[in-house]
């Protein structure tokens, strides 16, 4: 019997910021835009004050700001996504000239309708190879209506305002798909 592999549907590009001052989260979204396109949703900006992790790179009072992509993409191309941010996170320390290690940030990550996926450069258990060493991770899970963490989710990922975005998003990217199929 002969199996037929189906090409997966195109996803919804997210990049989640963060920034040492307004300044540097400003500059990081136009970035993104002139570097992936145009956005059509962009979060409030919320502390990010669940960890202090970045604290050394980045300062005391980091902000967090989330960044969604009108056009789809292949979920193929997270890798490569990835990338491209850690090299626009290089430049914009550059240009940004504070004098920190890293004032900007930059997570790349895909909504698809059930999950979550976030890419990273560390291994570990939860996390699956994706190739050019980037890994990805199911961050949250869309089930029974809502926005589920699972037990190694960031402790920031766990919040109803990131839920909210996400929601927003999703009910386009649900629409963007619908669209297509016609």
């Amino acid at each position: 019997m002969m199996w037929t592999l189906k090409d997966p549907n195109p996803v919804k590009l997210i990049v989640g910021i963060l920034a040492a001052n307004y300044q540097c989260l400003h500059t990081a979204a136009e970035a993104l835009t002139d570097t992936f396109g145009t956005a059509d949703f962009t979060s409030e900006v919320w502390p990010f004050d669940k960890t202090d992790y970045y604290k050394d790179q980045m300062g005391p009072r980091i902000l967090r700001q989330f960044v969604s992509i009108e056009r789809l993409i292949d979920p193929a191309k997270l890798a490569k996504v990835k990338l491209r941010t850690n090299k626009l996170e290089q430049k914009l320390t550059k240009a940004l000239r504070i004098p920190l290690p890293r004032p900007v940030n930059l997570d790349p990550g895909v909504i698809e309708p059930s999950k979550l996926v976030l890419a990273t450069t560390k291994n570990y258990s939860h996390r699956i190879y994706i190739g050019r060493k980037i890994y990805a991770e199911v961050t949250l899970i869309f089930d029974k209506g809502q926005w589920q963490p699972l037990d190694h989710t960031y402790p920031d990922y766990r919040q109803q305002c990131y839920y909210d975005f996400f929601e927003k998003v999703r009910g386009r990217l649900l629409e963007q798909l619908k669209s297509c199929r016609r």
